[in-house]
């Protein structure tokens, strides 16, 4: 078991001291959200709620889109977003995510191959967002967690918390601050695994995340600038060998404690609209982070807008650099837009 976690955690970030629970869910959405270095909590043109609930007023029409990733280390990505607004000041969106890995080589203790395992984890937002006034907006998204990462292990689930706001503070800057995956963590029982005497519960608390932001657009609206800081707050158990007195007499034995980690990144990113049915995109992600810990990851991208028969069509396409010498990570995105009947 210890050999399966080593990959899965090599596979999904390439540094393990990297790892924090449901890393999928916070890489980008969409080809849109990588190839700006998902500094998306204020971005009104795009709209995701998944970066921010308050964004889902912001949604003009109905929209469904789909992405998917190409990964190195036979890793999956995929999502599925459905989006509309609800008249006169809401709007509500549902999310769907799947992340997996493929042909994970297990071995016993003498080197020699068990079989192939595969691990899949799921995510799904349910977000609403409503307008206060004409300047305010708030949200509020219930995120629901399962993952599955090995058959004699039962898969584990969670229940996240996201809320968020934006302020416009004219007609071409806009604020946005978020709290991320609030309440959320895995549980997991290994007692079936290895039998009650050698099995244990272990509890993995997702980072706490603190996003604030702003986007800020030309009149013309050809340029678009976005930006953010996010800060977050980790529980992680550190354990070490003590020596205590048991009567008198002295034994040594491990001694858990729940401490609390903070981080921090700048994300930024930019898009440039060439004509009515072209952008071009680019951003940073990871700002700060240090080469240890995966350092910066730099994205390009485009999205082209066209006609499917009487339907406004969306295409994507991003390229993230990844850390630990690993091959780009590509993603492509296509959306379909359906026109209210009432306009």
């Amino acid at each position: 078991m210890r050999r399966i976690a080593l990959l899965i955690l090599l596979s999904w970030t390439g540094l393990a001291h990297a790892q924090e629970a449901g890393v999928f869910a916070r890489m980008g959405l969409d080809a849109r959200a990588l190839a700006l270095g998902q500094a998306l909590v204020a971005d009104v043109t795009g709209a995701s709620a998944y970066y921010n609930p308050a964004l889902a007023v912001f949604t003009d029409q109905p929209v469904l889109a789909l992405s998917t990733a190409f990964m190195a280390l036979d890793r999956e990505l995929q999502s599925a977003q459905l989006a509309t607004r609800m008249p006169p000041r809401a709007g509500i969106a549902v999310v769907l995510r799947y992340a997996g890995v493929r042909n994970i080589d297990g071995r016993d203790a003498s080197g020699y191959h068990t079989q192939t395992y595969s691990t899949d984890e799921y995510t799904l937002l349910v977000a609403f967002g409503t307008q206060v006034n004409d300047r305010l907006t708030l949200g509020i998204g219930l995120q629901f967690f399962r993952a599955d990462l090995f058959e004699g292990l039962r898969p584990v689930q969670s229940i996240g918390l996201d809320l968020g706001l934006l302020y416009r503070a004219s007609e071409t800057l806009h604020l946005g601050l978020a709290f991320d995956d609030l309440l959320a963590r895995y549980t997991w029982n290994t007692a079936d695994l290895y039998g009650p005497q050698q099995g244990s519960t272990t509890s993995d608390r997702f980072p706490m995340r603190v996003r604030l932001g702003a986007s800020w657009a030309t009149l013309a609206g050809r340029l678009r600038l976005m930006g953010e800081y996010e800060a977050s707050f980790t529980s992680v158990e550190v354990r070490q060998r003590r020596v205590r007195l048991v009567g008198d007499t002295p034994r040594e034995g491990m001694i858990a404690e729940r401490r609390w980690a903070r981080d921090g990144q700048l994300r930024l990113g930019a898009t440039y609209r060439l004509g009515a049915a072209f952008t071009v995109l680019g951003g940073l992600d990871r700002i700060g982070r240090l080469p240890e810990a995966g350092g910066w990851q730099p994205a390009l991208g485009f999205s082209l807008a066209t006609q499917l028969g009487n339907l406004p069509f969306q295409a994507g396409y991003a390229v993230r650099l990844e850390h630990a010498g690993l091959p780009p990570m590509h993603m492509l995105s296509v959306a379909l837009v359906f026109a209210e009947r009432n306009r």
